[in-house]
């Protein structure tokens, strides 16, 4: 199965730039707001505050962009963000047999996918990924064939 909102990179273009732009008019307007006009008083720095914190919770959200495809042998993880050096891209490849669980956790508006491995040195290895912005069936998607690669793994045993 393959699974990819990679065709949403547009659409997260277009909120990010659309972000920092309210962010350069609340600045500008902050500024004119202060030495030219006075009028707002002590809730001009909203104009400020309001895109900054819009612009940091898109950011903390997580990697945009995630791609999984678990054709053949193996399962492939790829996390990146649309604006590369803001974060290391992840991409992962490891045999099917290696998976022994995950764990998705929802914390208000933010997902993650936790993905246990085995491993020759410590016995056991877990990988994060960021997955917020996969809908609601996508992610269930996700689930379901971790499930059976799973299953499909406690049958060989």
């Amino acid at each position: 199965m393959r699974l990819s909102n990679r065709t949403k990179t547009p659409i997260y273009n277009f909120i990010n730039t659309l972000l920092l732009m309210l962010l350069c008019i609340g600045i500008v307007g902050f500024i004119l707001e202060k030495y030219k006009f006075n009028i707002l008083g002590g809730i001009s720095y909203l104009l400020i505050i309001f895109p900054l914190v819009l612009l940091i919770t898109y950011y903390v959200n997580g990697r945009q962009i995630f791609e999984y495809d678990s054709d053949g042998e193996a399962l492939h993880f790829r996390n990146r963000n649309i604006v590369p050096f803001l974060s290391k891209p992840l991409s992962d490849e490891f045999p099917k047999y290696k998976l022994l669980k995950f764990d998705t956790i929802n914390i208000f508006f933010i997902k993650r996918l936790y993905i246990t491995i085995s491993s020759k040195n410590n016995g056991s290895t877990v990988l994060k990924y960021e997955i917020s912005y996969l809908t609601k069936k996508e992610v269930n998607d996700l689930k379901f064939s971790l499930n059976k690669v799973i299953k499909a793994n406690k049958e060989r045993r």
